[in-house]
């Protein structure tokens, strides 16, 4: 299906490895029917050759700012007027410096400053540059200034290091640009959603954690962010790549996760708590290992904070959606807990038969105050897809 149809998008293609990416980039959003023109730097040059792109996307590549060969003596105001999207993929850490200070010494950097239609940037850089005060200062500043900001992923990359940095694969990419052009039913909504499990340390080296691995709530990031939603993601030790382009926030114990979240809740206007947050913590954790020894061992719990029940009772609350794991008596509880922590929606689960914890595989029953809705039995994805529809459609009503 052709969803970028009559779209008229320009690529610029800035210097760096993610510069092969875009190749790719050119013929999925020619597929889905956008027209497309490429703007190369100097420096991309060094990394793949404009005919390329002009291959790819049928039209000769632009890439001097004064071009004999150009068209028109002010391509840099056409350009900047024809397109309805001004794409830099990738967008290094010197063009975003440089665009951040509105430089005009290359043809692309001419062009952002004069788009008056939607500007964005897929950032792609080494994750210590991605890192720097400097680099995140520009962002800041860009994304202030109405620049869309899609990315870094975090993973390898080229220089052998791990983190933050590498561009969107080309398909997220696609998808954000058609995201744009279409927006979602939560488009503008700031979701914040808590992840996977915590840990409760016992001493240096144990601790008191759950089976959760996290797969519900990452979906549900994925979900939210394809309805247009701005993700803030608290998450608990899990092993998941990060969802692009959501603001991920790691923590460890029950007690991190309400500090991150009740830092963030100022800001959400939905809150999602999916995390597996343990109920108890020891009283007071061991500063050495615990050596075995033959006599049994008692440990003293007490109770954490409830995460949930501490949002939902802020003055200014967000819409708060809660999760219910049961192993019995599923409807009892979550109704229970939907009136005891006065929440909006609860989505309840039957943890086991092949649902739930340690799975790919999920089924919920969402209660709200004047109806409720079944989510059959799915993968998880899925069932993130309608569980966010319906917050989508609940939290609208809520603001009639």
């Amino acid at each position: 299906m052709q969803t970028l149809s009559n779209k008229k998008i320009l690529l610029g293609i800035t210097g760096g490895i993610a510069a092969y990416k875009s190749a790719e980039l050119v013929r999925l959003l020619i597929k889905a029917g956008a027209e497309v023109r490429v703007v190369m730097t100097p420096s991309a040059q060094e990394f793949v050759q404009p005919l390329t792109y002009q291959a790819l996307s049928g039209h000769r590549v632009y890439v001097d700012l004064f071009d004999a060969e150009a068209d028109s003596a002010m391509d840099h105001i056409e350009l900047a007027r024809w397109c309805d999207l001004l794409l830099v993929a990738p967008a290094s850490a010197d063009f975003l410096g440089k665009m951040n200070a509105g430089y005009a010494d290359n043809l692309l950097l001419t062009l952002c400053l004069a788009a008056k239609q939607s500007v964005a940037v897929a950032p792609a850089m080494n994750q210590q540059m991605w890192a720097n005060p400097a680099t995140q200062e520009n962002v800041k500043q860009l994304a202030a200034r109405q620049v869309i900001v899609w990315g870094p992923a975090e993973g390898e990359q080229a220089c052998g290091d791990v983190g933050a940095g590498r561009m969107l694969e080309a398909a997220q990419l696609l998808d954000n640009v058609q995201r744009h052009f279409s927006p979602g039913r939560l488009e503008g909504v700031n979701l914040l959603l808590t992840a996977g499990p915590t840990r409760e340390a016992i001493d240096p080296v144990r601790y008191i954690s759950n089976r959760s691995s996290g797969k519900m709530g990452y979906a549900i990031a994925e979900a939210a962010m394809r309805q247009g939603a701005s993700v803030t993601l608290v998450s608990g030790p899990v092993s998941l790549a990060a969802p692009a382009g959501a603001r991920l926030i790691s923590v460890e114990s029950a007690q991190q996760m309400l500090d991150a979240v009740m830092q963030q809740a100022s800001e959400a206007d939905v809150f999602v708590a999916c995390a597996a947050v343990s109920d108890y913590r020891v009283d007071q954790a061991a500063q050495q290992k615990i050596k075995k020894s033959d006599a049994a061992m008692s440990l003293k719990l007490v109770l954490n904070d409830d995460i949930l029940a501490t949002v939902s009772a802020l003055e200014r609350r967000p819409f708060c959606v809660g999760f219910a794991a049961e192993t019995q008596d599923v409807e009892q509880y979550a109704l229970a807990k939907m009136e005891q922590k006065n929440l909006d929606m609860i989505a309840a689960n039957r943890v086991g038969d092949g649902s739930g914890f340690e799975t790919d595989f999920n089924q919920l029953e969402v209660f709200w105050r004047a109806g409720r809705q079944t989510i059959e039995h799915a993968g998880k994805a899925e069932v993130a897809k309608q569980l966010i529809d319906l917050i989508a459609e609940r939290y609208t009503a809520s603001l009639a």
